[in-house]
């Protein structure tokens, strides 16, 4: 079963079904017991850094989440869902973030030409092919909604970039962990495949 953390953010509802289009069966929780029991945990999120962490901690998920990611067991994290793995960011100065991955999140520079938030289509750029992105060919296009991207530092991380103004990491691949910026949901065919690929690990 497919677990998707409940703290009252995020669009749970197109996550969910784009994974039940994909055959899985899924459970929409903020139960910390049932977080920890799961078999493959989606941290999905739309909005602000703060209030994220401050969610998660009234909630108290945030050992669970440590916990899974710690275990081995499959973690995907969306949006939001890959900022918060970082150790800080600029949209929440004195909200740590997870620390699971060493870096920041920063935000978007003042682009004449180009307006933050970033939203639409954007090409994706990768070295490698992680298994979630199986079947998933170098320039496929993805949806992305954001105004903030991430900075990593860590070592050992498979990255995948993409532009906008600048060359920022679209998504990132470290042991069991994949989280990318951008929603594979909203993603048409290509962004169900890679959901499907992802929950073909949690069996």
């Amino acid at each position: 079963m497919i677990t998707i953390i409940d703290y009252g953010m995020g669009n749970l509802r197109s996550v969910s079904k784009a994974f039940e289009k994909q055959g899985f069966e899924v459970l929409v929780t903020g139960d910390s017991e049932k977080i920890s029991g799961a078999s493959g945990l989606v941290l999905p999120g739309v909005g602000h850094f703060g209030a994220c962490i401050r969610n998660l901690q009234q909630l108290e998920l945030l050992d669970p989440i440590g916990y899974h990611i710690k275990s081995g067991k499959p973690f995907l994290g969306i949006c939001l869902g890959l900022q918060v793995l970082f150790e800080e960011s600029e949209e929440s100065p004195g909200y740590p973030g997870l620390g699971i991955i060493k870096g920041k999140v920063v935000r978007f520079p003042r682009f004449r030409a180009l307006k933050v938030p970033h939203m639409g289509w954007n090409q994706i750029r990768f070295s490698g092919q992680p298994e979630v992105l199986k079947e998933v060919p170098e320039g496929s296009w993805f949806y992305f909604v954001h105004s903030y991207y991430v900075e990593p530092r860590q070592e050992g991380l498979g990255l995948v970039t993409t532009e906008y103004g600048v060359t920022f990491t679209a998504a990132v691949q470290w042991d069991n962990i994949f989280a990318c910026q951008f929603h594979p949901e909203k993603s048409s065919d290509i962004g169900l495949k890679l959901l499907k690929n992802f929950g073909s690990l949690c069996n």
